[in-house]
Protein backbone atom coordinates (compact mmCIF):
# COMPACT_ATOMS: atom_id res chain seq x y z
CA UNK A 1 0.00 0.00 0.00
CA UNK A 2 1.32 3.37 -1.02
CA UNK A 3 1.37 6.26 1.33
CA UNK A 4 -0.14 9.56 0.40
CA UNK A 5 2.40 12.35 0.74
CA UNK A 6 1.44 14.72 3.49
CA UNK A 7 1.85 18.45 3.04
CA UNK A 8 4.34 19.90 5.42
CA UNK A 9 3.80 23.29 7.04
CA UNK A 10 6.75 24.55 4.97
CA UNK A 11 5.02 23.53 1.70
CA UNK A 12 1.68 25.08 2.72
CA UNK A 13 3.40 28.38 3.54
CA UNK A 14 5.21 28.36 0.21
CA UNK A 15 1.93 27.74 -1.61
CA UNK A 16 0.25 30.55 0.29
CA UNK A 17 2.98 33.04 -0.62
CA UNK A 18 2.94 31.89 -4.25
CA UNK A 19 -0.83 32.43 -4.45
CA UNK A 20 -0.54 35.78 -2.65
CA UNK A 21 2.16 36.95 -5.09
CA UNK A 22 -0.01 35.90 -8.05
CA UNK A 23 -3.03 37.80 -6.65
CA UNK A 24 -0.96 40.96 -6.03
CA UNK A 25 0.59 40.80 -9.52
CA UNK A 26 -2.87 40.39 -11.07
CA UNK A 27 -4.28 43.30 -9.06
CA UNK A 28 -1.38 45.54 -10.11
CA UNK A 29 -1.81 44.55 -13.77
CA UNK A 30 -5.54 45.30 -13.57
CA UNK A 31 -5.08 48.60 -11.72
CA UNK A 32 -3.02 50.21 -14.49
CA UNK A 33 -5.78 50.24 -17.14
CA UNK A 34 -8.39 51.08 -14.50
CA UNK A 35 -6.46 54.19 -13.41
CA UNK A 36 -5.98 55.22 -17.05
CA UNK A 37 -9.73 54.79 -17.66
CA UNK A 38 -10.61 56.90 -14.63
CA UNK A 39 -8.28 59.61 -15.91
CA UNK A 40 -10.27 59.75 -19.16
CA UNK A 41 -13.63 59.75 -17.37
CA UNK A 42 -12.68 62.60 -15.03
CA UNK A 43 -10.69 64.62 -17.62
CA UNK A 44 -13.38 67.29 -18.13
CA UNK A 45 -13.39 67.97 -14.38
CA UNK A 46 -9.66 68.66 -14.41
CA UNK A 47 -9.86 71.20 -17.21
CA UNK A 48 -10.23 74.84 -16.43
CA UNK A 49 -13.82 75.96 -16.84
CA UNK A 50 -14.76 78.36 -19.67
CA UNK A 51 -14.04 82.03 -19.50
CA UNK A 52 -12.49 82.13 -22.94
CA UNK A 53 -8.96 82.58 -24.18
CA UNK A 54 -7.23 85.50 -25.83
CA UNK A 55 -6.53 85.14 -29.55
CA UNK A 56 -4.42 87.38 -31.76
CA UNK A 57 -6.92 88.57 -34.35
CA UNK A 58 -5.46 91.43 -36.37
CA UNK A 59 -2.93 94.20 -36.67
CA UNK A 60 -4.07 97.61 -35.49
CA UNK A 61 -3.15 99.10 -38.86
CA UNK A 62 -5.59 96.71 -40.58
CA UNK A 63 -8.61 98.40 -39.00
CA UNK A 64 -10.07 101.41 -40.78
CA UNK A 65 -9.98 104.63 -38.79
CA UNK A 66 -13.49 105.63 -39.94
CA UNK A 67 -15.20 103.12 -37.57
CA UNK A 68 -16.37 100.68 -40.24
CA UNK A 69 -16.37 97.16 -38.73
CA UNK A 70 -14.36 94.35 -40.26
CA UNK A 71 -15.01 90.67 -39.72
CA UNK A 72 -12.18 88.38 -38.60
CA UNK A 73 -12.15 84.61 -38.19
CA UNK A 74 -10.91 83.15 -34.91
CA UNK A 75 -8.84 79.99 -35.37
CA UNK A 76 -7.55 77.62 -32.72
CA UNK A 77 -6.00 74.20 -32.41
CA UNK A 78 -8.57 71.51 -31.59
CA UNK A 79 -7.72 68.23 -29.88
CA UNK A 80 -9.98 65.23 -29.53
CA UNK A 81 -9.17 61.82 -28.08
CA UNK A 82 -6.98 60.78 -31.02
CA UNK A 83 -6.23 63.76 -33.25
CA UNK A 84 -4.94 67.31 -33.16
CA UNK A 85 -6.29 69.74 -35.76
CA UNK A 86 -4.31 72.92 -36.36
CA UNK A 87 -5.88 76.33 -37.08
CA UNK A 88 -9.54 75.26 -37.12
CA UNK A 89 -12.10 78.10 -37.41
CA UNK A 90 -13.98 78.32 -34.08
CA UNK A 91 -15.90 81.56 -34.63
CA UNK A 92 -15.61 85.12 -35.83
CA UNK A 93 -15.72 88.67 -34.50
CA UNK A 94 -16.30 92.16 -35.80
CA UNK A 95 -13.63 94.71 -34.88
CA UNK A 96 -13.94 98.44 -35.28
CA UNK A 97 -12.21 101.58 -34.12
CA UNK A 98 -14.30 103.91 -32.01
CA UNK A 99 -13.71 107.59 -31.24
CA UNK A 100 -10.63 107.98 -29.08
CA UNK A 101 -8.88 105.26 -31.11
CA UNK A 102 -10.31 102.46 -28.95
CA UNK A 103 -11.05 99.02 -30.40
CA UNK A 104 -14.44 97.38 -29.94
CA UNK A 105 -15.08 93.65 -30.55
CA UNK A 106 -18.50 92.12 -31.15
CA UNK A 107 -19.26 88.42 -31.49
CA UNK A 108 -20.45 87.68 -35.04
CA UNK A 109 -23.09 85.19 -33.88
CA UNK A 110 -26.66 86.31 -33.27
CA UNK A 111 -27.80 86.00 -29.64
CA UNK A 112 -31.24 84.90 -30.83
CA UNK A 113 -30.58 81.56 -32.56
CA UNK A 114 -26.85 81.48 -33.31
CA UNK A 115 -26.84 82.51 -36.99
CA UNK A 116 -23.93 84.52 -38.39
CA UNK A 117 -24.56 88.26 -38.49
CA UNK A 118 -23.77 90.35 -41.58
CA UNK A 119 -22.65 93.98 -41.68
CA UNK A 120 -24.69 96.10 -44.09
CA UNK A 121 -22.71 99.14 -45.22
CA UNK A 122 -25.80 100.66 -46.89
CA UNK A 123 -27.51 101.09 -43.50
CA UNK A 124 -24.34 101.12 -41.36
CA UNK A 125 -25.84 98.40 -39.18
CA UNK A 126 -25.73 94.65 -38.56
CA UNK A 127 -28.40 92.24 -39.76
CA UNK A 128 -29.09 88.63 -38.85
CA UNK A 129 -30.44 87.02 -42.04
CA UNK A 130 -32.18 84.16 -40.22
CA UNK A 131 -34.90 86.14 -38.42
CA UNK A 132 -34.20 89.76 -39.44
CA UNK A 133 -32.73 90.93 -36.15
CA UNK A 134 -31.21 94.39 -36.63
CA UNK A 135 -28.32 95.73 -34.54
CA UNK A 136 -26.81 99.20 -34.40
CA UNK A 137 -23.14 99.81 -35.09
CA UNK A 138 -22.34 99.54 -31.36
CA UNK A 139 -24.08 96.12 -31.22
CA UNK A 140 -27.23 97.27 -29.39
CA UNK A 141 -30.66 96.26 -30.68
CA UNK A 142 -31.73 98.37 -33.63
CA UNK A 143 -35.44 97.71 -33.32
CA UNK A 144 -37.90 96.77 -30.59
CA UNK A 145 -39.46 94.33 -33.08
CA UNK A 146 -36.21 92.36 -33.24
CA UNK A 147 -36.57 88.71 -32.20
CA UNK A 148 -33.14 88.81 -30.56
CA UNK A 149 -33.45 88.98 -26.76
CA UNK A 150 -30.31 91.14 -26.40
CA UNK A 151 -27.77 93.08 -28.41
CA UNK A 152 -24.66 91.57 -29.96
CA UNK A 153 -22.24 90.14 -27.41
CA UNK A 154 -19.24 92.37 -26.76
CA UNK A 155 -15.84 90.80 -26.14
CA UNK A 156 -12.80 91.97 -24.19
CA UNK A 157 -10.00 93.48 -26.29
CA UNK A 158 -6.30 94.02 -25.55
CA UNK A 159 -3.70 95.84 -27.63
CA UNK A 160 -0.33 94.13 -27.27
CA UNK A 161 3.04 95.29 -28.59
CA UNK A 162 1.31 98.56 -29.57
CA UNK A 163 0.03 96.98 -32.80
CA UNK A 164 -1.54 93.56 -32.19
CA UNK A 165 -5.27 93.25 -31.46
CA UNK A 166 -6.08 90.35 -29.12
CA UNK A 167 -9.66 89.31 -28.32
CA UNK A 168 -10.90 87.19 -25.44
CA UNK A 169 -13.13 84.90 -27.48
CA UNK A 170 -15.93 82.96 -25.85
CA UNK A 171 -19.43 81.84 -26.77
CA UNK A 172 -22.65 82.78 -25.01
CA UNK A 173 -25.97 80.99 -24.61
CA UNK A 174 -28.44 82.00 -27.32
CA UNK A 175 -32.07 82.89 -26.70
CA UNK A 176 -31.57 84.48 -23.27
CA UNK A 177 -31.96 88.13 -22.34
CA UNK A 178 -28.82 88.03 -20.17
CA UNK A 179 -25.32 87.29 -21.48
CA UNK A 180 -24.34 83.87 -20.06
CA UNK A 181 -20.97 82.38 -21.07
CA UNK A 182 -20.94 78.81 -22.32
CA UNK A 183 -18.47 76.71 -20.33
Amino acid sequence: MESIPQETPKDSRRGFFTKLAAILAGAAAGAIPMIAGLGIVFDPLRRRAGGGSFFRVAQLGGLPEDGVPRRFTITADQVDAWNKYLNVPVGSVYLRRTPGNRIEALHATCPHAGCFIDYKSSTNSFLCPCHDSVFKLDGSLGSTASPSPRGMDSLEVEIRNEQEVWVKFQNFEPGKAEKVAVV
